[in-house]
């Protein structure tokens, strides 16, 4: 009892620190911005627009952007929030991010979650102290990009996927078998709101779990939910599009674009859209087919250009595992220290985790595989540190594991592969 109380409050003052931090954070960044006439964003670009397609939703017009009217640029969730903040507060943006800050907070506490169902309470406390205090984890948590928001809610779908492993297949298990299994569905759903890149992993999810699983049958269900529960979300958003752009779009028209910046003749493995300004071919042609051209362009070139193809990938690979940020303006020596050597050894002690408990697959798979997930969805489009940090936040769990070890209670949380397997078995 008295040990449960003590894992309590520790909780609660990794939590407050956590949120501490961050409100630090957001107050001293604006204080920053306020300081520079013109300048809303620390990173320009992505941020403006979220704000506005936020500032859209909040005054109840189009979700739209740009003229010519953009109107499936970007997925609805992270505006969605922004929404909620200009709602609150007009257009303060020192609340949004304090709002933010809170988010991510929920995402150290989303973080013992999946520590303490995948390993142990002890595990879960340190993967949360170390998500609390992560420089980038922190300086994201106030910046007003997308980041924060996806990597809780990708927590979420993560920690909903191991509820539903960790499961039985006896009668008296069916009922919450259902509960879960929408639940994964709703999860991977809500994340794919914020990102549309997180759509394959519900379905990456019930290939892996339908292979191993002794129980086809009762399985096959459990995954027909999972996908069944992610269609019906994402169904409204995709009728929306139907009706403003004539096609069934369940992502957004960003991702041509997105891909031939990647994949051109002068991509470097960095984002340089100045071709689609250049081209204007929103003046001449619809989004949806704007999407398709820039799409049918970009393979194209791989076809043509295989080698040079390859030579991109491993560029990018090269810029989504860089310790540090790629970006010009936060190259000082302080700032890469800071950012690259919590980095470093969150990657070591994730690998000894990895090594300690190498017989727990859907452990490794929940914690590692999301950025090992996202470097080879980045090694085709654009990489950068960003689009790795909310995969970080599950790597802070394998790290803990290798800093806690294999113990006994940990023994006692195994929600391996083997314990799917077996569980009907070893319940009765």
């Amino acid at each position: 009892m008295r040990s449960t109380m003590i894992r309590r409050q520790s909780l609660l003052l990794i939590l407050l620190a956590a949120f501490a931090g961050r409100a630090v954070a957001a107050v001293a960044l604006q204080r920053s911005l306020d300081r520079r006439p013109g300048q809303s964003f620390l990173i320009e670009g992505d941020a403006n627009g979220y704000w506005e397609l936020g500032g859209q939703l909040a005054a109840g017009k189009p979700y739209q952007i740009y003229h010519p009217p953009r109107r499936v640029l970007r997925m609805p969730g992270f505006p969605a929030f922004l929404a909620i903040a200009r709602i609150l507060a007009g257009n303060s943006f020192l609340l949004a991010r304090i709002l933010q800050a809170a988010v991510g907070t929920a995402g150290c506490w989303l973080t013992y979650l999946l520590g303490r169902e995948l390993f142990s309470r002890h595990v879960g406390l340190w993967a949360a102290a170390i998500s609390a205090v992560l420089p980038t984890f922190v300086g994201f948590s106030v910046v007003l990009l997308s980041e924060t928001l996806f990597a809780t809610a990708l927590l979420a779908s993560l920690w909903t996927m191991c509820r539903l492993i960790r499961l039985g297949f006896g009668p008296e298990h069916r009922r919450r078998a259902v509960g879960w299994s929408l639940a994964v569905g709703a999860a991977c759903a809500a994340a794919t709101f914020v990102r549309p890149s997180w759509l394959l992993c519900g379905p990456l999810f019930v290939v892996m779990y339908f292979a191993l699983s002794r129980h086809k049958r009762q399985t096959a269900v459990r995954g027909v939910l999972v996908i069944g529960a992610l269609f019906l979300l994402l169904l409204p958003w995709a009728w929306r599009n139907r009706q403003v752009t004539g096609h069934w779009v369940f992502t957004t028209l960003w991702v041509g674009a997105s891909l031939y910046d990647g994949l051109n003749p002068d991509a470097t493995g960095s984002s340089d859209m100045t071709f689609f300004d250049h081209d204007h071919l929103m003046t001449r042609m619809s989004e949806y087919d704007v999407d398709r051209y820039y799409r049918a362009r970009a393979w194209n070139f791989v076809r043509m250009h295989p080698v040079r193809t390859l030579k991109l990938a491993a560029i990018k690979l090269g810029r989504y595992w860089k310790p540090w940020p790629n970006a010009a303006p936060f190259q000082s020596a302080p700032l890469r220290l800071a950012v690259a050597v919590p980095f470093v050894v969150l990657l070591l002690l994730s690998v000894r985790g990895g090594w300690l408990y190498c017989d727990r697959f859907a452990a490794l798979a929940l914690t590692a595989g999301p950025i090992l997930y996202f470097a080879a969805v980045h090694a085709v489009f654009i990489g950068s540190l960003r689009y790795r940090l909310p995969a970080e936040y599950p790597l802070c769990v394998l790290a803990a594991a290798g800093i806690v070890g294999r113990s006994p209670e940990s023994e006692g949380s195994d929600a391996s592969v083997e314990r799917f397997r077996d569980a009907e078995r070893n319940r009765r």
